[in-house]
């Protein structure tokens, strides 16, 4: 069995972050800039510790497989509006984002272990924090899907900014609430 663990995003992580951002599986969700000055523009304050957003690699026995980011919703005013508007947003919420980024990790059910492993990890280093929420572009399936697997409930859908201007502005809000102690 693989061990899967996480470690914060670096600068020198930006050359594989625009290579996995510009593979196909990627990039039809995310449809982020590749150059080095885009990866740099999106990840340079969160590696240097300068944004409150924090960047995580997954590493699959130790090798580098995907990108999964955390933010309390608090931290980003607007985000919180935007979710606010379609569902209950306790204080304290954190939200997460991510992707596998190396094509002969999907498909195997490794970001519904990505992220029930983040939840975990953010159970146990954010303490005061109530739930963990994603949004997902209604049509892509697979994320919605292994939030589903990793425990997230469906608590709202509504329109919301896609990253990719050529998706319906549908999306689905998950929530994942802290287990009672």
């Amino acid at each position: 069995m693989s061990t899967l663990t996480f470690r914060r995003v670096t600068r020198d992580d930006f050359p594989l972050l625009a290579q996995w951002l510009a593979n196909p599986h990627v990039e039809r969700w995310w449809n982020h800039e590749t150059d080095p000055a885009a990866v740099e523009r999106d990840f340079g304050a969160s590696a240097d510790g300068r944004e409150p957003s924090e960047d995580f690699l997954l590493l699959v026995d130790e090798q580098p497989a995907g990108l999964i980011q955390r933010s309390r919703l608090t931290d980003y005013p607007e985000e919180l509006e935007t979710f606010a508007e379609l569902t209950d947003v306790p204080d304290g919420a954190v939200i997460v984002d991510y992707f596998i980024g190396a094509t002969e990790h999907t498909g195997q059910g490794l970001g519904t272990a990505m992220i029930a492993a983040m939840v975990a990890k953010i159970w146990t280093e954010l303490p005061a924090t109530p739930a963990v929420l994603a949004a997902v572009v209604a049509a892509n399936r697979n994320s919605w899907r292994a939030l589903e697997r990793a425990g997230f409930r469906r608590v709202a859908e509504g329109p919301m900014e896609p990253d990719n201007p050529v998706d319906d502005p549908l999306h689905y809000v998950y929530r994942l609430d802290r287990p009672a102690a």
